[in-house]
């Protein structure tokens, strides 16, 4: 039996939705894009993948409020 990644597989419907012409979406469809890309976030935060992000995401934060003094 085959499995598929939940992650893989909201990656793969998050960048098909955002590949649309932004003036081809109603608000329904935006909506619900956000909520792929919010659970996206939620499946990957936990896995090492999610930490390395968020650790990207941190230094630059911190660089850019150290510049900023």
């Amino acid at each position: 039996m085959m499995t598929i990644n939940v992650g893989v597989l909201l990656a793969v419907i998050v960048v098909m939705r955002l590949r649309r012409r932004t003036q081809a979406r109603s608000r329904v469809e935006e909506r619900n894009t956000a909520l792929f890309v919010l659970a996206l976030g939620i499946v990957i935060a936990p896995t090492p993948v999610g930490q390395g992000i968020f650790d990207v995401i941190k230094q630059l934060v911190n660089g850019v409020s150290q510049a900023g003094t």
